[in-house]
């Protein structure tokens, strides 16, 4: 059974997810105005499987005999000035992302919440999936650096994405 603390805390995440979602959908969208079709595919497939984190909160609080409590989501950031802008943004959002699953971790351990520690570590992993991925990104468009073939065959590579189905 979920502690009144745990509960609202499970809930705000949920929500932190939509938002990601949100936000990665917003990030598409910058994408597809700059004929960036491989970027913004990426993007949009990150911005569903947020969702479906969202959803795997969603699914564990009901399952618990929780109660889901949806609130506001902000409006993300609809501009940057630079692609490499983007994935940093990027890269804070999932570090911020992977320090809340932290917090929620450490708070399931300290109320003795086995199940929601164990449902938890799929994220914990999950999280170092995703920074290293954003990383590796990073790196690729600081080697193609103003190259336009570079950002082409990137663009490429990425738009080859295929949801994960997470």
């Amino acid at each position: 059974m979920l502690s009144d603390k745990m509960l609202k805390a499970l809930n705000k995440h949920l929500n932190e997810e939509l938002y990601s979602s949100y936000l990665y959908l917003s990030m598409a969208a910058y994408f597809e105005d700059k004929n960036l079709k491989g970027f913004a595919g990426w993007m949009r497939t990150q911005s569903q499987e947020e969702y479906m984190h969202a959803m795997k909160f969603y699914d564990f609080i009901n399952s618990v005999n929780g109660k889901v409590t949806l609130t506001q989501i902000d409006g993300p950031k609809t501009n940057w000035k630079s692609i490499m802008e983007v994935w940093k943004d990027t890269l804070e959002h999932e570090k911020k992302i992977t320090s809340l699953i932290h917090k929620l971790v450490e708070q399931a351990l300290q109320e003795k919440d086995y199940a929601t520690n164990n449902f938890l570590q799929w994220f914990v992993t999950e999280q170092v999936e995703e920074v290293t991925t954003v990383e590796d990104i990073i790196a690729k468009l600081e080697l193609i650096g103003d190259n336009k073939s570079g950002l082409y065959m990137l663009d490429r590579e990425l738009g080859a994405r295929a949801a994960s189905g997470n």
